[in-house]
């Protein structure tokens, strides 16, 4: 991994209806923040379902500006995972890594929005973030770095309890047209390597913390998902830990039965998996 970077942060899930999606995934157990709402400059406004370590955060645009271009020129294709977001301890350090690398990032750049506290007052989440050029981006994904300014805005106690057991990302299963070569730019990218799996999936590892990235063929995706026809064409799963799956079964919409059963769902733009204890078998 690259020195100062530490894994994935979160994941950037961009879609049409800020506010329909929020219901969505509220209506699947989780607990959703209120919405946040970002500069001018950035003109877009988000929601959050936080998890002990990682967190989703549904991304819409309020008003087009330089800044969200990319976002709505994704967007104009449907909705999905947009970006990754990982973790730096220190933006400016892993920028000038990146850098003398001879990548040219961009940043680091510092906001901050409001946060409504579970008290009933209000708070201010900060953050500095630096971001890869854009047109390196696996399987049409951006990554980014965030660097937490304000921890305790940002990962609310009442928002990490979920009522379907979720606990932390374990896996981003995304698709790609060609997943060797989108997997190989990602681990390039971050300084790790990638090991083929057993279907033909190619995964970037994180270590010691956060979730792995897996790429696969579309057609590959539709089997390991057993998606219908009216989920056909999702471009991402993201697989969420839970201690017990029985927890996520009455949120499910399909199960695929295994040596790890996984509990489904599907919202705008990706599906939802529940797995229980898989991560920490992971050697």
């Amino acid at each position: 991994m690259l020195d100062h970077v530490l894994g994935l942060d979160h994941i950037v899930v961009a879609v049409s209806e800020l506010s329909a999606s929020a219901e969505r995934w509220r209506a699947l157990g989780f607990s959703v923040s209120p919405r946040g709402l970002h500069s001018d400059y950035l003109g877009t406004a988000n929601h959050t379902i936080m998890f002990e370590d990682d967190y989703v955060e549904l991304l819409g645009v309020l008003a087009p500006t330089d800044f969200n271009r990319p976002t709505r020129d994704f967007l104009a294709a449907g909705a999905g995972l947009e970006r990754l977001a990982m973790r730096t301890d220190d933006a400016q350090a892993a920028l000038d890594t990146l850098k003398r690398g001879g990548i040219s990032a961009t940043g680091p750049f510092e906001f901050r929005r409001p946060v409504e506290l579970g008290s009933g007052g209000m708070g201010e989440a900060g953050f500095r973030i630096f971001q890869w050029p854009l047109e390196t981006a696996p399987a049409g994904v951006r990554l980014f770095a965030c660097q937490h300014l304000t921890r305790e805005a940002v990962w609310l106690p009442y928002l990490v309890r979920h009522a379907n057991g979720a606990r932390a990302l374990s896996r981003i299963e995304i698709v790609a047209e060609d997943p060797p070569a989108a997997a190989a730019l990602c681990a390039q990218m971050l300084g790790l390597t990638l090991a083929q799996g057993e279907d033909g999936d190619f995964c970037v590892a994180m270590r010691p913390r956060g979730a792995d990235l897996v790429f696969m063929d579309a057609a590959s995706f539709d089997r390991r998902w057993q998606v219908g026809a009216q989920a056909r064409g999702t471009g991402c799963g993201i697989v969420l830990d839970v201690a017990a799956v029985t927890t996520a079964e009455p949120f499910a919409e399909w199960s695929i039965a295994g040596e790890w059963p996984l509990h489904c769902a599907s919202v705008e733009g990706a599906l939802i998996g529940w797995e229980a204890e898989r991560r920490s078998a992971r050697p």
